[in-house]
């Protein structure tokens, strides 16, 4: 049985709500989650509240987490020095997730830098990560295209491959930041990655409306993935990619998907069935 690691996204669900969501709601909403069996959990973010106003209370949800009973790991995303400075500063983070984009236009809209000083930005954050005992997860942005017209192909995504490889990440996650992907590049991405570099775990972070869900899951698995990211009922988005948001990918979805193929996800149905209540409560109180 291939087994397979599920990260749940709720920090990627709420961040573009433009109502501030209680931190107590958040708090048993993320509870709910860490009773499910997720391999990791991407809670927050310590970015500036500027930039995303509802991830300002992140480190009062961490403080507020009941930790004691779960199996899941911790990830917050950060864009800078600084966040993973905060960042490390909490024992109970096991992630500093970090999206490093190949896009010129999305990076500089994502963290106000270029993709020249977001290299030197990853460097840095490496290194706190590896002072603090902690591991790096990187995102690379618009893996899949972009809607600005900058350089993409598929030799691009491999040669920053090579080189966040070099400067030693070994977690990467291909981010579909718009939904553009397709099967064929999912198939042909995955396909050549991941026999090329044993050494990094290759995830999906895979953007999707509704109608195109199961074909973007099936290109990624059958060409090797096992990781995957999602975000119980497909809630959120990227507030920074474009004006209008393409959902995450519905974890649900994954899961029926995953027992189809008969994977291995370790994950409970009825801890799980009470979150999905839990996202239908919040969520709808907030959209």
């Amino acid at each position: 049985m291939q087994k397979v690691k599920i990260i749940e996204c709720p920090r990627d669900a709420m961040q573009g709500i433009k109502d501030f969501i209680p931190t107590e709601e958040k708090v048993r909403y993320i509870q709910s989650i860490l009773r499910v069996g997720f391999d990791t959990v991407d809670f927050g973010s310590f970015v500036s509240p500027k930039a995303i106003p509802q991830m300002a209370d992140t480190a009062q949800v961490l403080s507020q987490l009941d930790l004691s009973f779960t199996k899941s790991k911790l990830l917050a995303i950060i864009a800078n020095v600084r966040g993973a400075q905060d960042a490390s500063r909490h024992p109970e983070i096991t992630y500093l997730g970090y999206p490093f984009s190949i896009s010129e236009n999305f990076q500089m809209r994502n963290t106000h830098k270029t993709i020249a000083q977001s290299i030197e930005v990853l460097k840095e954050i490496l290194a706190i990560a590896h002072a603090s005992d902690k591991e790096v997860v990187a995102y690379l942005s618009m893996g899949f295209g972009n809607p600005y017209g900058d350089p993409w192909n598929v030799e691009i995504v491999g040669e920053w491959t090579e080189r966040l490889s070099a400067m030693g990440v070994r977690i990467l996650s291909l981010s579909d930041t718009i939904g553009s992907s397709t099967p064929e590049i999912i198939t042909y991405l995955f396909k050549n990655l991941v026999p090329k570099y044993p050494e990094i775990e290759f995830g999906a972070h895979l953007h999707t409306t509704l109608g195109t869900w199961h074909e973007k899951i099936d290109a990624a698995f059958k060409a090797g993935c096992r990781r995957f990211d999602g975000a119980i009922q497909g809630f959120g988005g990227c507030p920074m990619a474009k004006d209008e948001l393409t959902g995450n990918m519905p974890t649900e979805k994954l899961l029926s998907y995953m027992n189809v193929e008969k994977a291995d996800t370790g994950l409970h149905a009825m801890s799980f069935e009470s979150a999905y209540n839990e996202a239908s409560k919040i969520f709808g109180r907030y959209h």
